[in-house]
């Protein structure tokens, strides 16, 4: 039976091309893409009182309360772009979250951007940064023209703290204990969709249209 398809979760571990995929989907469907990473960051870019408090939580290496989260992401989704639907991506990031996030609006599907921990680790230990403008390269997938020279402004590239690998394994540790027991919750619910990450990023889409097609009304 097919349906309207709207209001879209996208979630992935750490390296799985969730964003990516989340952008490329936004425009395909005309509806916005909202991160979460994204509305941390211009919380704390426009100082806002709940963006000095995430910036303290952030900088002691702690996590963003769920009740804070969903503040800041009812502000944007009570936004008029936001009404005819939306691609969300980074939240719920736990069963408390998923149950909260109920109350605020009904979702119509959550996709889940496959990838091992193996594929995982290979991903963001490759990943290089430019400390200075932001740009982000890869060793294999993206890399500079200069060796470990950034392209659009020289500075030497660097390896994240969180990219290294004892971090990511961290994070998948975390995100196996607390995100993943989302997808049984929303499986439940007949909104989840599964999605193979660990291919290129045109055959990952691909795959994105051509399950939506189905269930699309």
């Amino acid at each position: 039976m097919k349906k309207k398809v709207k209001k879209i979760i996208v979630l992935g571990p750490q390296g799985s091309g969730k964003d990516t995929q989340s952008e490329k989907l936004s425009k395909e469907l005309k509806i916005p893409f909202f991160g979460m990473g994204d509305i941390f960051r211009q919380e704390l870019k426009n100082k806002t009182k709940i963006g000095k408090k995430v910036a303290d939580l952030i900088n002691k290496g702690q996590l963003v309360p769920d009740k804070i989260a969903l503040e800041l992401l009812k502000k944007r989704l009570a936004k008029k772009k936001a009404q005819k639907g939306f691609i969300l991506n980074g939240f719920p990031r736990n069963i408390n979250q998923a149950k909260m996030l109920e109350k605020v609006v009904i979702i119509d599907l959550v996709m889940e951007i496959y990838i091992s921990d193996k594929e995982g680790i290979h991903r963001l230990s490759g990943r290089r940064v430019c400390p200075v403008c932001g740009a982000t390269f890869h060793i294999k997938y993206k890399p500079p023209k200069e060796e470990n020279i950034c392209d659009y402004c020289g500075a030497e590239l660097i390896v994240r703290e969180d990219d290294k690998e004892q971090a990511i394994k961290k994070r998948l540790k975390i995100y196996h204990q607390r995100t993943e027991p989302v997808f049984d919750y929303y499986r439940q619910k007949g909104l989840y969709l599964k999605i193979n990450g660990e291919q290129t990023i045109n055959n990952v889409f691909k795959e994105i249209i051509n399950k939506l097609k189905k269930i699309i009304e």
